[in-house]
């Protein structure tokens, strides 16, 4: 989709036209984390959407039907889903290789700090071309520490509501402590519901900005969730180095 060149033979490096360098920047539970992530945002959006204004009009009695206690079974365990590939992700930011890392996220140098203003000014048009990167961007990074945070408030929130309905042996009831820290039900369904307006707003911009940065860069920025091989300059790679 956006290779600048084409690729040689698979490795963690290998040399490709144009001077660019193909490197393996994106490991296997990266990109699946974030496909599910992906996949189950849609899911739950879209059937808590249904779950707070339903439209569907059964023609026979609800006992027969269930509409509502399905669409419920199915934003639980996309919930689920959600929360493992949440909770793999942030464990792999302790595990996983370079550019997986936590440190990725968070600025820790004077030079990260100074390269996501440059790329605030690329986003906002006031830059023609991107910074160098390979991994994560350090804005990018940045932005994504507050969505996980988004995240993990969702998850709770919903847990904690779903606690209410959950049989007396659930394990379910052990969130029912959360309850009273959001302020009880009502407070967390709106919070619930405001985290996920966030995260469909922001999947918007993340599209958005994908698209952008994959034809500003040319690096194979969208192909390198699939793939998992990024390009590079040469002079990129040795900064980064630099900066470890």
């Amino acid at each position: 989709m956006n290779s600048p060149a084409t690729s040689a033979s698979p490795g963690p490096t290998s040399v490709a036209e144009g001077g660019l360098i193909r490197v393996y920047v994106w490991d296997v539970p990266v990109r699946l984390t974030h496909w599910l992530l992906a996949i189950s945002i849609a899911v739950l959006a879209v059937t808590g959407i249904y779950i707070g204004h339903p439209f569907i009009t059964a023609p026979n009695p609800a006992g027969q039907e269930f509409v509502m206690g399905t669409i419920l079974a199915i934003h639980f365990f996309a919930a689920i889903v959600f929360s493992l590939s949440e909770l793999a992700r942030i464990v792999w930011m302790f595990m996983g290789n370079r550019y997986a890392r936590w440190n990725q996220l968070i600025p820790t140098s004077k030079d990260r700090w100074r390269r996501a203003w440059e790329w605030l000014k690329f986003y906002a048009l006031f830059r023609p071309v991107t910074p160098r990167f390979v991994g994560h961007n350090p804005l990018a990074g940045l932005t994504y520490i507050l969505v996980y945070a988004v995240c993990v408030l969702a998850a709770l929130t919903g847990y904690a509501m779903f606690s209410v309905y959950a049989g007396v042996d659930s394990p379910m009831r052990v969130f029912s402590g959360l309850l009273p820290l959001f302020g009880g039900l009502q407070t967390a369904r709106w919070i619930h519901h405001m985290c996920m307006w966030l995260i469909v707003l922001f999947v918007i911009h993340h599209i958005s900005c994908a698209l952008l940065v994959a034809r500003a860069a040319g690096n194979g920025t969208i192909d390198s969730m699939f793939s998992g091989f990024r390009f590079a300059r040469q002079e990129d790679l040795a900064a980064e180095e630099a900066e470890r």
